[in-house]
């Protein structure tokens, strides 16, 4: 497929045109980046090959996975991910890193493009994160919530059939393959059979804000751990305690994979042949 026909397309069917995003705190000093993602923090990162014969989406573009690409020894290639940086949470210090130059290097030597929707897959919609991991939990959708910005709904309320919190933890742990954390700060019983969830890192202030306003004492997000030094999610906490707000973790990686691992079928209604490469999950999240 004609790569610039792809990039359109993407362009398109994600919105990106009422979309925004910031990427700001990446290292923009090289030559590789384009100056489309300079400024608008999303869509064609990479601009290295001009047919796409094939398609590897991840999560985040974390040297394990450029590495697994590269040992494959494949040319004209899009990396597709919903980050724009690779993720490692160590518990200290900021858990994102820019792809190191050697590996913009070899991406460029081996015409691999780069593109990434952040915020456009976080967007409610078929393949957003929130939509695709409430489907992945078998959940019934019922609408969209968690306003991001003028434009933009990053979650789901949902209704479930399970009655107890830690049912729905239980579940959470067999769906996403690891052990979840729950905050425990409200009833047991599910209330209303409802469920809200915004995948990835959702512990913030409006998010939790949005839940009480809508009286629902259960939360899915990905981020949980309280930052001393990051007050939103201090915060974040207490309006949860406050609202007897139950407080759910999947980690960040986790809730979020599930996107990425649609956008395959995605790929293939383009006719390009596509796989998802999993990646890491971090319980230092929680």
């Amino acid at each position: 497929m004609i790569a610039r026909d792809l990039y359109n397309k993407l362009y398109t069917d994600f919105d990106l045109a009422n979309r925004t995003d910031d990427w700001g705190f990446m290292n923009f000093d090289n030559e590789f980046i384009t100056p489309e993602f300079r400024t608008e923090y999303m869509g064609l990162v990479l601009d290295n090959t001009e047919i796409i014969k094939k398609v590897y989406t991840v999560t985040f573009p974390d040297k394990a996975l450029l590495k697994k690409i590269f040992d494959r020894n494949e040319s004209d290639i899009l990396l597709f991910s919903h980050h724009a940086m690779g993720y490692e949470n160590l518990l200290d210090g900021f858990p994102f890193y820019d792809i190191p130059v050697e590996y913009l290097k070899e991406l460029k030597k081996r015409r691999i493009s780069f593109y990434m929707l952040h915020s456009p897959l976080d967007q409610y919609g078929k393949f957003s994160t929130s939509v695709s991991l409430v489907r992945a939990l078998g959940l019934e959708i019922i609408e969209p919530f968690c306003q991001y910005d003028k434009n933009t709904k990053v979650g789901v309320i949902c209704k479930s059939p399970l009655e107890q919190i830690r049912e729905i933890q239980k579940l959470m742990e067999k769906t996403v393959g690891h052990k979840c954390r729950l905050y425990a700060y409200g009833a047991d019983t599910l209330k209303d059979s409802l469920v809200a969830v915004a995948a990835g890192g959702g512990s913030y202030p409006f998010a939790a804000t949005e839940v009480a306003e809508r009286g629902i004492n259960c939360y899915i997000t990905g981020f949980t751990r309280p930052l001393p030094y990051f007050e939103p999610t201090m915060e974040f906490h207490k309006i949860s305690r406050e609202h007897s707000i139950n407080v759910i973790g999947g980690t960040h990686y986790s809730t979020e994979k599930f996107a990425c691992i649609a956008m395959v079928d995605y790929f293939k209604s383009c006719d390009l042949p596509a796989e998802f490469l999993p990646g890491t999950w971090y319980l230092e999240d929680l």
